[in-house]
């Protein structure tokens, strides 16, 4: 029983280190001073360090822009899949109506459509209404992306609990709505927060759709914006790390944040549904 622990913890402990490794690599990258970034070796443990890539991330002209930018249009676009995938999950997991099957198999189909596919065809539908190079459109597609995975994985967390909570519920007075707000969305909190983290991530970190949909500097969303250390020069690798550092700060800390009802709500959808 001991060494199946300790090969476990190992094991865990390698998985963790290999999926850990890019992030310390980038951190590391971004502390090095630009002289030691392009030599023959590479110190996994910077000696040298400096906080000069990070001066060059933040003051890089529209940083503010393209993170202001990046908030509106993923925290817009997320709260509105959550609204309305929390209603379809409802329907999907309480309701029995015609066709109730083969929607939920047309929503699992558009969950696991690349972008890639989505491109074309979103790019000729914003141009013909007119509403390229705008922040609303850009909300408006990834609210597209991020309703189905939204609705399909907070069915699941519906579907985990039991109905008679409702019914007693009903039983004692309460309506269907009054049922289902003072019972079963306090129990959906978890699945809520879970659910948000891995939509925002997917909006957060969209680039395609961006890069395609808007031209103008001010209206470019931090993804787009971290291209900009690319050019015909050169790569400015240090301040590319530093950007990308800082980058994942809105994630990370918002992560910290509800870890804990993260990890409550990502084990009962996988066991729920």
């Amino acid at each position: 029983m001991i060494a199946k622990k300790v090969t476990a913890n190992a094991v865990a402990l390698v998985v963790a280190l290999f999926f850990a490794f890019p992030t310390y690599w980038m951190v590391a990258t971004a502390l090095k001073p630009r002289s030691e970034l392009l030599t023959s070796g590479y110190d996994l443990i910077p000696f040298s360090v400096t906080n000069a890539n990070f001066t060059t991330a933040w003051t890089k002209p529209g940083f503010l822009g393209a993170l202001g930018n990046s908030l509106l249009v993923s925290l817009t676009a997320v709260l509105a899949a959550l609204v309305v995938g929390l209603l379809a999950a409802v329907a999907l997991s309480r309701m029995r109506f015609r066709g109730r099957k083969g929607f939920v198999m047309v929503m699992l189909v558009a969950q696991m459509a690349p972008f890639e596919a989505l491109l074309i065809p979103m790019f000729l539908m914003m141009r013909d209404l007119d509403l390229l190079n705008r922040l609303p459109s850009l909300t408006l597609i990834y609210f597209a992306v991020t309703l189905p995975f939204c609705a399909w994985t907070l069915r699941g967390f519906v579907n985990g609990i039991p109905l008679e909570l409702e019914e007693a519920a009903m039983v004692d007075g309460c309506g269907r709505w009054g049922a289902f707000r003072r019972v079963t969305l306090p129990l959906l909190g978890p699945g809520l927060v879970a659910t948000s983290v891995f939509a925002f991530v997917t909006a957060w970190n969209e680039f395609l759709f961006a890069l395609s949909l808007i031209r103008d500097q001010d209206k470019q969303t931090l993804p787009v914006w971290l291209s900009g250390f690319q050019s015909q020069f050169g790569t400015d690798w240090g301040g590319a790390m530093a950007a990308s550092a800082l980058f994942t700060l809105p994630v990370l800390v918002f992560f910290l944040i509800v870890q804990r009802k993260m990890v409550t709500g990502v084990t009962a959808g996988a066991v729920k549904g």
